[in-house]
């Protein structure tokens, strides 16, 4: 799945952001624990560097807690990261940010001026939700629509933690074709760059071959059909999005599964897995390779022709 909504404050705020890294000590990254590499923005580890980086999985009601942890022995492991897993209700946890934030940076010339830390993270991931609980009060506007917030603010939090807030940013190329559908899956892009049918065959296909029994608890399946129309269609049957002569609306019931979905309503689920997305990224890599000799040799027919 190709994606195609990069608006045009994203790329501007990117452009503020890597002009404000220089006077922030730290990243924050918040990451959907569903996707952890997914909602993973590449250009944040390209623009950080070296700074230290603590990545914050959250909405670990919705994840598989044993996913999670793997992700979390992984992102520390392979990248130097501290991670922690939180849900929006756990206010006592999500308190333990600052307190990273000092672990994590030392040094006198941090005693005046506070520790700044970048908070970042793609949209529709909870950011806003865990600022204002930091905060402690209605800082940043919440809801499920991916991109509320559009421009950068300063939080001053009691702690001596000042928090830099940038927009939610998704890149402008997704070469891994399955995160674009698991971004899709989870809401991270609009609603009006996306098909929901297209989707929802994703969702399902992954569903069938990972929480089967959830589908068949769920929808009341006797059995679970081969295929993602037969799957679709069941459900669609079962709930009543039936068109003119008894034939399933498929964007109807595409809807409803992908909202059930993501509300957590098939159970607690994680879209990827460390190993997957080792394979995926060899193939990424592979698929880079060949593109870059196509056009190698595009250029080098047309220097041929110009002798």
């Amino acid at each position: 799945m190709k994606i195609q909504w990069y608006p045009g404050h994203m790329h501007k705020a990117r452009k503020e952001m890597q002009e404000a890294l220089p006077t922030v000590d730290l990243i924050i990254e918040i990451l959907d624990a569903r996707i952890p590499y997914s909602s993973e923005n590449p250009m944040i580890a390209a623009l950080r560097g070296s700074k230290p980086c603590i990545k914050v999985l959250n909405k670990l009601d919705l994840a598989d807690q044993q996913a999670t942890e793997e992700w979390q022995a992984w992102l520390e492991r392979e990248q130097g990261v501290k991670t922690l897993a939180v849900t929006k209700n756990q206010i006592e946890k999500i308190h333990q940010i600052p307190a990273l934030c000092h672990k994590l940076v030392t040094g006198k010339s941090h005693q005046d001026r506070g520790i700044h830390a970048m908070i970042m993270g793609i949209p529709n991931v909870g950011k806003s939700t865990i600022i204002n609980i930091l905060a402690g009060r209605i800082i940043a506007k919440t809801g499920n629509e991916p991109a509320i917030t559009k421009r950068q603010q300063r939080i001053k939090l009691d702690a001596g933690v000042v928090l830099h807030d940038t927009p939610g940013v998704l890149w402008p190329n997704v070469e891994n074709e399955n995160s674009g559908y698991r971004l899709a899956t989870t809401g991270a892009i609009r609603e009006t760059a996306i098909e929901y049918e297209d989707v929802a065959f994703f969702a399902v296909a992954f569903m069938r071959d990972r929480y089967p029994d959830r589908l068949i608890e769920r929808y009341s399946m006797e059995q679970l059909p081969d295929g993602e129309m037969e799957i679709l269609e069941t459900i669609g049957q079962q709930r009543g999005c039936l068109r003119a002569g008894g034939k399933v609306d498929l964007n109807k019931v595409s809807k409803i599964f992908l909202t059930e979905l993501r509300a957590g309503m098939l159970g607690p689920i994680c879209l990827e897995t460390p190993e997957m997305m080792r394979q995926e990224q060899a193939e990424v890599e592979r698929q880079r390779q060949l593109k870059a000799e196509k056009k190698s040799a595009r250029k080098q027919k047309h220097r041929d022709r110009q002798k």
